[in-house]
């Protein structure tokens, strides 16, 4: 069995055990193919390298200029197979156990201000080819900001789950983990507006043609090979979205109003645990960024406006 084989094993194993996202699937094959195309001009491949090596292939990372964080996910991505290596009985050891990283500095998330989301949902009347084009796009857009989903959660959003006038939606996460979200009056108005002219779309028109095929099961439905709308297409979205009501398009992504949702939350009052249930996030902590965004947005808002603060 080569590097390249049993890398594709562990993602399979990833795949079917640990219910990994294809993004996660995507970065632990980029980092453990680099690994695997390092380690021959060491004489080694994966089953031989000891504590040492992948200790010299951080340097070697690092040599190269890659940041802590691309770092400290390489290590991540070289404890999983390890461990799954010793489990298999690949190797009799785990070389990576206990093996420190570089530290990972937290970066806060940016994120926009109600003002600027409100410009965002306005610009949605104008943007698009035709009228279809504007409402599947302002039920993008309004689902995004309602319910803080990741854009590859909304874009595969299965049109079964939004069936019914619901004003709660049962969204799939990272892990296969299962939540459900509240919708605002103006996401269900959306919604309920996209869906008549998805299922009433002429047979013969470009969208009766995708709901017909593969686009069938998808809420979005897409030409491409899933079936569903690509994120590119979401991305492209919310930057023309953004060059339309004058914000700087390298400010938005689909990301920055999932961060926006959030913080807002935080902002009116709302709990941090139920903040973290309604993101999905498996961890607490993940959430906790948010509090510091809040912390310096007042100690801005302080220094900017307060009387004494020029003093």
């Amino acid at each position: 069995m080569t590097d390249l084989t049993r890398i594709g094993a562990f993602l399979d194993a990833q795949a079917a055990e640990a219910g990994a996202a294809q993004n996660t699937l995507l970065a632990y094959g980029r980092d453990l193919r680099d690994l695997a195309e390092w380690l021959p001009g060491r004489g080694l491949d994966l089953l031989s390298m000891t504590r040492d090596d992948i200790t010299a292939y951080l340097a070697h990372c690092e040599a190269q200029g890659l940041s802590g964080a691309t770092r400290a996910r390489r290590l991540s991505s070289i404890r999983q197979f390890t461990r799954l290596a010793l489990a298999e009985g690949w190797r009799t050891d785990d070389p990576a156990q206990r093996l420190s990283g570089p530290g990972r500095r937290p970066r806060l998330p940016r994120v926009l201000s109600q003002d600027e989301v409100s410009r965002l949902l306005d610009a949605v009347s104008a943007t698009g080819r035709n009228a279809d084009d504007r409402a599947r796009n302002r039920c993008l857009i309004e689902l995004l900001y309602a319910t803080g989903m990741r854009v590859t959660e909304l874009v595969s959003l299965p049109v079964a789950a939004t069936r019914g006038d619901p004003q709660l939606l049962l969204i799939r996460g990272k892990g296969g983990r299962e939540r459900m979200v509240p919708l605002s009056p103006p996401a269900q108005r959306a919604l309920h507006d996209w869906l008549k002219i998805r299922d009433h779309a002429p047979r013969d028109s470009h969208l009766g043609r995708l709901v017909a095929g593969k686009g069938a099961r998808f809420l979005f439905p897409a030409g491409s090979q899933t079936g569903h709308m690509a994120r590119k297409s979401m991305n492209d979205l919310i930057r023309d979205l953004a060059l339309a009501c004058g914000i700087d398009p390298a400010r938005v992504t689909p990301h920055v109003i999932r961060h926006a949702f959030a913080t807002h939350l935080l902002e009116g009052g709302a709990d941090l645990r139920a903040i973290q249930t309604l993101l999905g996030h498996a961890d607490l902590s993940t959430t906790e960024i948010y509090t510091h965004v809040l912390d310096l947005r007042m100690r801005d808002l302080v220094l900017n406006h307060h009387p004494l603060a020029r003093v």
